[in-house]
């Protein structure tokens, strides 16, 4: 195992040696000393499993492919975006647009997620344990998010083909957001995901597979005529 302590040195510094280490073969890696610094642990390439031990700042684990990123603290906004695939997993909260048009792997957040969370995801997962702000799931276009607490304003707005759960009340759905019948498999699926990435102290309060709500897109907007938009703007 490899220690990176991020006193005195600069974002540039540190992830430089995180880019070394995980190239050399370094197969765990622990940050020590984040102190909230924004752009930590951005574009790693290779499946090593780095621990932050305390809060990081902005952007977190951008556009990382394959490493597993796990963070004691909070994050800042744009926690894993257009992550490609790995893990990321935050023990507390996490600020606005987490993961947003991730691609793939999956983004865990124990606590609460502020707005915009999950805006244009084109894959993956999303595990909320606590509650989301508004605009979660905007412009989704596939991808599942699982939210164990309450959802904000207009949540799945102009969806595309993500799948979105909900465990506890909804503010408002977005434009063209239904909800649609949960079926046994979708509970199977939800409480296989909480058992895997929630320990059982947290998971013991969250609501089972059952009881989550299931909001998809109405597909009232997936066709879209432009000379009937002109039409009714003309009246």
């Amino acid at each position: 195992m490899a220690e990176i302590d991020c006193t005195a040195r600069s974002i540039r510094e540190i992830n430089a040696e995180i880019r070394r280490l995980t190239i050399a073969g370094e197969a765990e890696i622990v940050v020590r000393n984040p102190g909230a610094r924004h752009n930590l642990g951005v574009a790693v390439l290779q499946p090593a499993r780095i621990r932050f031990e305390g809060s990081v700042g902005y952007f977190c684990g951008g556009m990382i492919d394959g490493a597993r990123l796990e963070i004691e603290g909070s994050a800042g906004w744009g926690l894993a975006e257009s992550m490609l695939s790995g893990e990321v997993i935050v023990r507390k909260s996490a600020g606005n647009g987490a993961a947003a048009a991730i691609r793939g792997g999956t983004v865990v957040i124990y606590g609460n997620a502020a707005a915009r969370l999950g805006v244009s995801i084109k894959g993956g997962l999303i595990l909320v344990g606590g509650n989301c702000g508004y605009m979660a799931g905007f412009m989704g276009q596939k991808g599942t998010m699982i939210v164990c607490g309450d959802a904000g304003e207009a949540f799945g707005d102009s969806m595309y083909e993500t799948v979105c759960y909900v465990g506890g009340n909804i503010a408002d759905l977005g434009t063209d957001a239904e909800e649609a019948l949960a079926s046994d498999e979708d509970a199977r699926f939800i409480d296989g995901v909480l058992a895997r990435y929630l320990t059982p102290d947290v998971r013991g309060t969250k609501p089972p597979g059952n009881r989550f709500r299931k909001i998809v897109a109405g597909r009232k907007l997936w066709n879209f005529d432009k000379r009937e938009k002109v039409w009714q703007e003309a009246l």
